[in-house]
C-alpha cells in the first residue's frame, strides 16, 4: 500500500514541478527569441546606417534604396539550439527530480507507516491482552452453567473469581486510556505550582501497604521542591515506578526513594535491589505490552512504563532505567523547573 503511495507521491511531485519548469522554460524560450531578433535588428540598421553614411565613393554606383541583409537562417537555427538547449535542461531536470522525489516521498510517508504498524501492533496487543482473561471468564462461566449440581459455595467462588477477571479487565483497559490520553500530541494537563515532595510522599503512601505484605523496606529522603507540572499524572508517574519496583522485589528487599535539585531540574530516583533487567529486555522496556520471560507470571500488562515515559516527555523531562540482572534497578527521572507541557513535540522530519 505504501509503495503505490509513495509512487503516486512521486508523480505528483514531479507534475508540479514539470509544470513549473515547463512554464518557466516558455517564458525563458519567449525573451531569448526575442532577445535574438531584437539583435538580428539592431545589426541590420548598424550596416545600414553606415553604408548609407560612408564611403562616398560609393554613391558612384547605382546601389538600391533597400539593401538586404538578413540572415533567418542564422535565426532560425539559434531559435532550434534553444529549444534543444530548454528539452535538454528539463530532460535533466526530470530525472533528477524523479530521484529526489522517491526519497522525499519516502522520507514523508515513513512517520505514517510507523504509525500505522504501530496501530496494528497495538491492535493485535491489546486484543491478545483483552482475550486471556475474556476466554476465561467464558470458559469458567460455562462450565459452571452445565454443571446441574452447582453449590452456593461454588457459585460464590465462581462470582469472585469472574470478579477478579473483570477487575482485570477494567485495569487494563484503564491502562490503556491513560497512555491513549498521554500519547496526545496536545494533552490536557493542569499546569500549575506543585510541591513535587508531596506528591512522592502521596505516591509513597499508595504503595506503602504493597510494600508491607512483601516486607519490603522502603524508605525515602524529600525536602520541599516546587516545580511546573500536573500534579496528578506526576503522582501516577511515581506510582507507577514504586509499584514496578515493588513488584520485581523479592521479600524483605529494600527501596530507597531520593530528591535533588539540580540548577534547572529536578532529579527522583528510585533504587531497588530487586530482580533487574536483563541487558537484552532494555531496549524494549518501555514497548507497549513488552515483559521480560520472567516477569511474565507477575501481574500487569506491561503498560506502566510506556505511560511513565510519556508522561515525562509531557513535561519536557526525561526518564533512564540502569540495571544490574539479578541485583537490583535504579530509575532516575529528571523533570524541569519551569516545564511548559510538552515543549518538544514528535512532529516527523523528511529528514531525519
Amino acid at each position: 500500500m505504501f509503495k503505490r503511495a509513495r509512487l503516486k507521491l512521486t508523480a505528483w511531485y514531479l507534475m508540479i514541478l514539470l509544470c513549473i519548469s515547463i512554464s518557466f522554460s516558455l517564458v525563458i524560450y519567449r525573451v531569448l527569441v526575442q532577445e535574438v531578433e531584437r539583435f538580428d535588428r539592431i545589426q541590420r540598421l548598424r550596416i545600414d546606417r553606415r553604408i548609407h553614411a560612408g564611403d562616398e565613393l560609393r554613391n558612384s554606383f547605382n546601389r538600391p534604396a533597400e539593401i538586404p541583409f538578413e540572415n533567418p537562417e542564422l535565426v532560425e537555427e539559434v531559435k532550434q539550439r534553444i529549444i534543444f538547449m530548454l528539452v535538454l535542461v528539463n530532460t535533466l531536470i526530470v530525472v533528477a527530480a524523479g530521484g529526489l522525489g522517491y526519497i522525499l516521498a519516502g522520507r514523508t510517508l515513513n512517520p505514517i507507516q510507523e504509525m500505522v504498524d504501530e496501530q496494528n501492533r497495538f491492535i493485535t496487543d491489546a486484543s491478545h491482552e483483552l482475550r486471556t482473561p475474556l476466554t476465561a471468564l467464558k470458559s469458567s462461566l460455562e462450565v459452571h452453567l452445565r454443571d446441574a449440581n452447582v453449590t452456593i459455595k461454588e457459585a460464590k467462588d465462581l462470582m469472585q473469581n469472574s470478579i477478579i477477571q473483570v477487575d482485570s479487565l477494567q485495569s487494563l483497559s484503564d491502562s490503556l486510556l491513560s497512555l491513549a490520553q498521554y500519547q496526545k500530541p496536545s494533552p490536557l494537563l493542569s499546569l500549575k505550582k506543585v510541591d513535587i515532595a508531596q506528591i512522592l510522599v502521596r505516591a509513597v503512601t499508595k504503595v506503602r501497604s504493597l510494600a508491607k505484605n512483601k516486607e519490603i523496606s522502603l524508605t525515602h529522603s524529600f525536602k520541599k521542591m516546587l516545580l511546573t507540572g500536573d500534579a496528578q499524572s506526576l503522582e501516577d508517574l511515581f506510582v507507577i515506578l514504586l509499584d514496578n519496583a515493588i513488584k520485581y522485589s523479592g521479600k524483605k528487599q529494600k527501596i530507597h526513594v531520593t530528591l535533588d535539585a539540580g540548577a534547572d531540574e529536578i532529579i527522583v530516583a528510585i533504587k531497588d535491589t530487586g530482580v533487574g533487567i536483563k541487558p537484552s529486555d532494555l531496549p524494549h522496556i518501555y514497548d507497549r505490552f513488552y515483559r521480560a520471560d520472567e516477569m511474565r507470571s507477575t501481574s500487569g500488562y506491561g503498560l506502566g512504563l510506556s505511560i511513565a515515559k510519556h508522561i515525562c516527555l509531557t513535561h519536557s523531562g526525561s526518564i533512564h532505567i540502569e540495571s544490574v540482572f539479578g541485583k537490583g534497578t535504579t530509575v532516575v527521572v529528571k523533570l524541569p523547573k519551569i516545564a511548559g507541557g510538552r515543549i518538544k513535540n514528535h512532529w516527523f522530519s523528511f529528514f531525519s
